[in-house]
């Protein structure tokens, strides 16, 4: 305690910086505390529940729909790094967590709302934390499987001499997982986690205002804010939305995205320092604030050494510890006992799924199957249309510092935006047209996925060493063999990724775009995306369940005959060294 004292006392300069900084922090640690209390009311009922247009009530249902996202990202965050962690060093669990990871991804934001809902509603009886937890889950399935991804692919495509010279130096697991394992995929987890939080978006109005099993659960948001508008056909009040809705999207880039680009170049992979390293005015006034560095210092500096001395000693007993004593019979029994008895849950859910799809018929299993068939060419078609733009536009940002300062608000927008908003106005000009809407459905595939492409090309040309292109520039390489020399095969674990991702998300899409409702009219294209959608709206369990059976299918078998491969390719080839 004297030690704190005595670092408050040596830094008493006190700036403009530092009001600044205290300024912001107590608003928002008030804003929080604030907006937590909406989210423990009584549940409303239906007749009660109203969002009102007024655009005085947009600061609120902003705050609402962020406190929610960023809730879920932590959430998410923490997920991909123990997952992804135990995936990439767990060689047997590997071959049972990545598929099941692919099967996660593949299931629609929408297939988890109509299983999860019920669940979080019985949870909590009578109190809006039960939706606000479902709402929280969708938004949680839209986020973590893309950051999960990156995190286990940087740990899988790690160099050779950074791994020995952890083991050379005998780094327990903790000491090597916030030391070596962290820092090297730090680009990556930005990059992916900016995807993800701008991903999240697209699926916001449908989170916070949604009707399953005939129930209609709405929450105060942005997200229910911009469906209310829709709903009334009131197109000031939507446009209000949109500007709120920008004007926090560029507010979050400026105060948290730019800063952690920023602050993530330091653990870029490079022995020459970058000529033009990414800014930031934000983390700039943190670094000049006395106060700042007062607190990091006097307060989280022996809180994290704390932390990490507790388990590092817990490490130390538990390898002590299982080398001194066997597993003792009692608890290997008990072992067995959980496993036989969650076995045996999950053999019983399964079977009383089996019966509720069987009662469709060989005839309506066989048609599902075939609908796959037809959104599998979509989403094939979108992610390669989207790659043919992304990748040399991602290319062009992540060689750029300058340009990806002035780029990244942008395409943070353009990415977090929900493009379903324009789906009315869409249907209007595809009638107007007399599109084919089996053709017409890709390119609303594509609004929702291809930014997934663009943000691993970015991060993984940003993560490209100084010195492999100044020695490209020495060579005075033509373009074509630039690209085939460095740029592809530098860029390509990174491309496999976000192709990953990106089919994932064009699946998940597919739910909301082969299925567009607006001013009357319905635009409905032959596939597994709008079958699902259906059987969701009615609440047909046997068709929403083979649905998502055969949605998840479709993905493992893509996943593990083409992406896989390729993950494989690009860990043996085409990483750092």
């Amino acid at each position: 305690m004297n030690q704190i004292w005595s670092v408050f006392r040596e830094r008493r300069r006190i700036g403009l910086a530092d009001v600044v900084v205290v300024i912001f922090i107590v608003g928002l640690l008030y804003a929080v505390l604030d907006l937590g209390k909406g989210m423990v009311v009584p549940l409303a009922p239906k007749d009660q529940t109203v969002i009102h247009l007024d655009p005085s009530y947009l600061p609120y249902y902003a705050g609402r729909s962020m406190l929610r996202m960023f809730i879920a990202y932590f959430l998410s965050l923490a997920f991909a790094l123990i997952y992804g962690r135990i995936a990439a060093y767990h060689k047997t669990a590997e071959k049972i967590m990545i598929p099941a990871l692919d099967l996660l991804q593949s299931i629609p934001v929408f297939g988890f709302l109509t299983i999860t809902i019920t669940g979080f509603l019985a949870l909590f009886p009578g109190n809006e934390l039960g939706a606000e937890c479902a709402s929280i889950f969708a938004i949680f399935t839209a986020q973590a499987w893309n950051i999960t991804f990156s995190f286990y692919h940087s740990l899988t495509t790690m160099p050779t001499d950074l791994k020995e010279a952890a083991d050379i130096n005998r780094l327990r697991p903790w000491a090597r997982f916030i030391k070596l394992e962290v820092p090297y995929s730090m680009i990556g987890l930005v990059y992916n986690s900016m995807m993800s939080f701008g991903g999240a978006w697209f699926f916001l109005i449908a989170s916070e205002s949604f009707t399953v099993l005939n129930k209609t659960i709405v929450l105060p948001g942005i997200g229910s804010y911009l469906g209310e508008a829709l709903d009334r056909g009131n197109i000031p009040a939507l446009l209000y939305g949109l500007i709120a809705m920008m004007v926090v999207i560029v507010a979050v880039d400026q105060l948290l995205w730019r800063p952690a680009v920023a602050w993530s170049h330091k653990f870029k992979l490079d022995q020459n320092e970058s000529l033009d390293p990414p800014t930031s005015w934000f983390l700039q006034l943190l670094r000049r604030s006395e106060w700042v560095k007062t607190v990091l210092t006097a307060v989280f500096s022996p809180l994290a050494i704390a932390v990490s001395d507790i388990i590092w000693r817990l490490e130390v007993r538990s390898a002590h510890h299982s080398e001194q004593r066997p597993a003792h019979p009692l608890a290997r029994i008990l072992r067995w006992v959980v496993l036989l008895a969650v076995l045996a849950y999950c053999a019983r859910l399964t079977a009383s799924a089996a019966v509720e799809v069987w009662r469709l018929g060989i005839g309506q299993l066989l048609d599902v199957v075939k609908l796959g068939f037809y959104t599998f060419a979509r989403v094939m078609a979108a992610t390669v249309l989207g790659a043919l733009w992304t990748v040399p536009v991602g290319v062009m940002i992540g060689l750029n510092s300058r340009l990806s300062r002035i780029m990244q608000p942008l395409i943070q927008i353009a990415a977090s935006f929900p493009t379903n908003v324009f789906y009315p106005l869409i249907v209007i000009f595809y009638l107007a047209i007399h599109m084919n809407f089996n053709i017409g459905a890709i390119p609303l595939i594509m609004l929702g996925t291809q930014w997934y492409l663009l943000f691993n090309v970015i991060a993984g040309t940003m993560a490209i060493p100084t010195g492999l292109k100044e020695a490209t520039s020495i060579l005075k390489l033509r373009s074509v063999t630039w690209w085939k020399t460095l740029i592809l095969p530098a860029i390509f674990p990174a491309l496999i990724t976000g192709g990953i991702t990106a089919s994932g998300g064009a699946w998940n899409a597919s739910v909301i775009a082969e299925y567009v409702t607006a001013r009357g009219h319905t635009l409905e294209a032959s596939g597994l995306g709008a079958f699902i959608t259906h059987a969701s709206a009615v609440g047909n369990w046997g068709q929403l369940l083979w649905g998502l059976a055969v949605m998840s299918c479709f993905v493992v078998l893509i996943n593990r005959l083409v992406w896989r491969r390729l993950y494989r390719l690009a860990e043996d080839k085409y990483h750092l060294e």
